[in-house]
């Protein structure tokens, strides 16, 4: 019974902080009107006031791999504030279903696709009748320089804000309204842009730079000072007022997913036991460090003879093939050194059921409210298949790896260990190909943050189970059905 208390302590401050989280996320969305539509592909929400009265529209884009969930904090502040605001997904990304042209090799095709998109957002925003027909754009990252781009070509355009942004083709006196917004922990090239762009500025423009302060790429959408500058500086443009709430969601995000993976840890105990405890003696790490390092190595080496565009999904082919050969050559190397690993036995049933949980749990509680209030995660069009692909893809090197950090006597922090060899392996895969994979750069704190996750998920479920390839599963969909919904969709 003493045991049980803590897991029900923990389960009960787990809820409490997923209910909270969602509450609060939730109250920013009250007295707004928020209504879906669709432009041919391109799906749109529209954010206004439940009250009657036209107002300046704003248009907000999202960024590489990102989608309209990323920046609705922006649409329900400024929706807040009086304005009528919308977001879309651009193609390839979200739960828009055409395939982005161009992809990352032909800036041109891809521009042309992009732009398409906003110019599409762009004229339900003017023609909306809750609209007064003036418009601006908000956009991040890639989409700041689309909004940009969009801006010069467009001097109908009220006011521009672009946030993590390089803008090369920003001229002394266009855009004439332009904030430029920048993260604090960004890379110093983003920084140094946004000073150019003002001290570029001619007399007569407005132009106006803000450095967000304690926050990096994708932290700077959240910043309650990122989202207050752009609302006072449309404010300013259009003569409103600022009144209304500031959606820092940011917070509330994080303790989302604070409880949702505390909760794991008591319902973790609730899985059926799978294999009993298997004693054995300890394998030190000189008998495992060439599992452990010679994947790492030679996948990336590999791979440079091998071609792995053969996906609709910009780069996800890359890494479907990496999580392959890695996992093959681990595999290898187990039975080179001789680990022992669990095996399927009698309770191959009982393995299947827990495996089963753990997928769908991760899955639907995580997702729903990814889906919700962070990033598109329902897969749609090609990318039902797509996560279906990415599974062949991550299973065998989640189970592999997990049959070998989970070994009778494996050492201490060779879960931890694995992980880190894996992202030095990715990381040696960009170094090898710079222009190709540049993207995994910006994502691999992502997988390293999901790691932590998957790991603690890992840890939990193998204790309960005593059997490594239930948590395998689950974390091999979970990471598959990540990469499927998020990565762009191209055209090959």
């Amino acid at each position: 019974m003493l045991r049980i208390i803590p897991r029900i302590l923990v389960g009960v401050l787990a809820l409490a902080a997923i209910l909270i989280s969602l509450s609060a996320m939730r109250a920013n969305e009250a007295g707004l009107s928020i209504t879906s539509h669709r432009l041919g592909p391109v799906p749109v929400k529209l954010y206004r006031p439940a009250t009657t009265g036209r107002a300046p529209a704003v248009v907000v884009a999202h960024g590489f791999a990102g989608s309209q969930q990323m920046m609705q904090q922006f649409a329900t502040t400024l929706a807040q504030a009086g304005f009528v605001a919308v977001t879309f997904d651009f193609p390839g990304h979200g739960h828009n279903t055409q395939a982005m042209a161009g992809g990352i090799t032909d800036d041109r095709a891809a521009s042309r696709a992009l732009l398409g998109a906003l110019d599409q957002a762009v004229g339900f925003a003017r023609a909306h009748p809750a609209s007064d027909g003036r418009v601006a754009l908000v956009g991040h990252s890639m989409a700041a320089d689309i909004v940009l781009r969009y801006a010069l070509a467009n001097p109908g355009i009220a006011a521009t804000v672009a946030i993590s942004t390089m803008a090369p083709g920003v001229t002394p006196t266009e855009p004439a309204n332009l904030l430029a917004i920048v993260g604090a922990w960004e890379p110093p090239i983003l920084q140094n842009e946004v000073a150019r762009i003002i001290a570029l500025a001619a007399p007569g423009t407005v132009r106006e730079g803000v450095v967000a302060a304690g926050v990096e790429h994708i932290g700077v959408i959240y910043a309650t000072e990122t989202l207050a500058a752009t609302r006072a500086w449309l404010a300013r443009v259009f003569d409103r007022t600022t009144e209304g709430p500031i959606d820092a969601r940011g917070g509330w995000i994080g303790l989302l997913f604070l409880g949702l993976v505390a909760l794991c840890w008591p319902l973790a105990a609730l899985l059926p036991r799978v294999a009993p405890p298997t004693p054995a003696e300890a394998l030190g790490w000189r008998r495992v460090w060439p599992v452990l390092v010679l994947p790492a190595l030679a996948t990336p080496l590999l791979l440079r003879l091998v071609p792995t565009n053969f996906l609709p999904l910009l780069l996800g082919d890359y890494l479907a093939v990496h999580f392959v050969v890695y996992g093959a050559l681990t595999t290898l190397a187990l039975f080179w050194r001789r680990i022992p690993v669990a095996r399927p036995d009698e309770a191959l049933r009982k393995l299947l059921l827990a495996a089963l949980l753990v997928a769908a749990w991760q899955v639907l509680a995580f997702g729903l409210p990814l889906e919700a209030y962070v990033t598109a995660f329902v897969p749609v069009g090609p990318r039902v298949w797509l996560v279906g692909a990415m599974l062949l893809a991550t299973l065998p090197w989640f189970a592999a790896d997990e049959l070998f950090t989970r070994a009778p006597g494996a050492p201490r922090f060779l879960y931890a260990a694995t992980k880190l060899a894996f992202l030095i392996s990715l990381a040696l895969a960009v170094a090898l190909d710079l222009r190709r994979l540049f993207f995994l750069i910006i994502i691999i704190p992502v997988i390293l943050i999901l790691f932590v996750v998957y790991g603690l998920i890992s840890r939990w479920v193998f204790r309960a189970t005593g059997h490594p390839l239930v948590a395998a599963f689950g974390n091999a969909v979970a990471l598959a059905w990540a990469i499927a919904v998020t990565f762009p969709m191209v055209a090959r």
